[in-house]
C-alpha cells in the first residue's frame, strides 16, 4: 500500500506526544514492543523498522495509548539516503530506538489521544 494512503491513518501529522507516562501504560507499552520486535523476526515478509513502527503505533492507539512514530532521513559516508521510522509512547521508546540517534526528524505523527482535556503539542521547525 502506498505511503501516502497509509499516513492519514497514523495520527496527526507534524504533531507530537508528551514525553510523559502514564505508570498503568507502562506494562502495555513494554509488552507491545516485546511482541513487535519478536514478530519481526518470524514474518514470511520483511518487517523493517516502518512495518514495525506502524504495528506498534496501531497496537498501542488501540489500546487508547499515545504513541509519536517518527520518520527520519540520514546519509551514509558514500552519500547514500537512508530512511528509518520509530516510535515512542511517553518516555519509553517502543521501536527503532537503536538508530534513532543518526537520523534527522523530517515528520512526526501523534495518534492515540487519550480523553485527558489536553491537546499534541505542535513541532516546532528551526
Amino acid at each position: 500500500m502506498p505511503f501516502k494512503k497509509v499516513a492519514p491513518t497514523l495520527g496527526e501529522e507534524s504533531l507530537e506526544t508528551p514525553p510523559v507516562i502514564i505508570s498503568q501504560d507502562e506494562k502495555v507499552i513494554k509488552d507491545v514492543s516485546f511482541a513487535v520486535q519478536t514478530m519481526s523476526r518470524y514474518t514470511l515478509w520483511e518487517s523493517a523498522c516502518l512495518v514495525q513502527a506502524i504495528a506498534a503505533t496501531r497496537m498501542l492507539n488501540r489500546r487508547n495509548i499515545e504513541t509519536t512514530l517518527y520518520l527520519g532521513i540520514a546519509r551514509d559516508t558514500k552519500g547514500i539516503m537512508h530512511a528509518h521510522a520509530w516510535v515512542r509512547s511517553g518516555s519509553l521508546y517502543v521501536t527503532g530506538a537503536d538508530a534513532k540517534q543518526n537520523f534527522t526528524v523530517v515528520n512526526k505523527f501523534a495518534g492515540g489521544r487519550k480523553n485527558r482535556g489536553g491537546s499534541f503539542d505542535k513541532i516546532s521547525r528551526d
